[in-house]
């Protein structure tokens, strides 16, 4: 009899699951739907036209007017987002305007490029955040603790820009160990390209370090004063087993809820690094679009970010949910 109820409990736990799991899906499809919308419209708001940049301040009205026509610019706004929106839902964004070339060809060389980076700083600052992090959790007060948060909180404060300033004057203006711009092509070796890379990598990392060890020393102290860990001490278990055995299984939510924050700013708040460093990525891409008037690339530019951002939220609020039964009677 209490198998039977245990497992009618499971299945129904497992159900319950899967329906917030459902509600949370289609939250974030229509989050995706309201943020295209509004993606489209202020990309139509911005100053500038496309047809007048890409034929230049000497075109005639007649030529410039029949640019537009053919780019579809004279269409209804609520037209061209249909289309737009249709388009991207089957995997054709449209033709860049600049570049006379399909959008995804476009997108398709400077994706690869932010991914790769995005990979490098998330292998670099994922360890060296969650160690920073427990480590100033378990000297919660001392010393150690104290200078950890002075240093992060240092760290979250300074601009994106101003890391990057200070890492061109110190590794290549004063120690000329590496370039100040992003080197990186299809035919360097991986020690050159990591070299070439560094820089971007370092700026990216600084920021995301200081915000993940934060949110996980965080994490890791709201579990330390749980009676289940007083009784874990109590009982003699040494303090590391503490916290990679009892503490990091509770708190794996809302870390992974800062690794996903931290991971979505990698590819999304990248834009000021890959400007800086002129590192060809799709960061870098997005801005060119703007200048341009490109819209179509850079409403898809911006859709990518976007969605990547709720992709990563989706899969932070999956894992709370499988790994806190509270949430599933939410």
């Amino acid at each position: 009899m209490g198998r039977l109820m245990a497992g009618a409990s499971s299945r129904s736990g497992m159900s319950a699951a899967l329906t917030l799991i459902g509600k949370r899906f289609a939250s974030s499809l229509l989050t995706l739907l309201l943020v295209s919308m509004t993606i489209f419209v202020i990309a139509q708001l911005l100053p500038g036209d496309a047809a007048q940049e890409a034929l230049g301040q000497s075109a005639t009205p007649e030529q410039v007017a029949a640019l537009r026509h053919e780019m579809g610019l004279d269409r209804p706004a609520h037209v061209r987002y249909v289309s737009w929106l249709g388009g991207m839902l089957t995997g054709d964004p449209g033709q860049s305007m600049v570049a006379n070339m399909p959008v995804g060809e476009v997108i398709e060389e400077r994706l690869p490029n932010s991914l790769l980076l995005a990979a490098l700083a998330a292998m670099v600052a994922i360890p060296v955040a969650l160690s920073i992090g427990i480590g100033s959790a378990m000297n919660r007060g001392g010393r150690i603790d104290r200078a950890l948060n002075v240093v992060t909180l240092a760290m979250v404060a300074v601009p994106e820009f101003l890391v990057a300033t200070i890492a061109v004057l110190i590794f290549s203006v004063k120690l000329r160990w590496l370039p100040s711009i992003a080197l990186a092509s299809s035919d360097m070796g991986w020690g050159e390209y990591l070299r070439g890379v560094a820089m971007p990598v370092l700026t990216l990392c600084v920021i995301v370090i200081a915000q993940m060890a934060r949110m996980t020393r965080a994490a890791v102290i709201d579990q330390m004063d749980r009676p289940y860990v007083e009784m874990a001490v109590l009982k003699g278990v040494a303090p590391v087993r503490v916290i990679l055995r009892h503490i990091m299984p509770n708190a794996i939510a809302p870390i992974v809820n800062a690794m996903a924050l931290s991971l979505s700013y990698l590819l999304g708040g990248a834009v000021i690094v890959e400007t800086i460093f002129n590192y060809p990525g799709l960061a870098s891409l997005m801005v060119n679009a703007v200048t341009s008037r490109d819209m179509p690339l850079l409403q898809a530019c911006a859709m990518i970010f976007c969605a990547a951002y709720l992709i990563l939220m989706l899969i932070a609020d999956v894992t709370a949910i499988l790994a806190n039964p509270r949430l599933r009677s939410q």
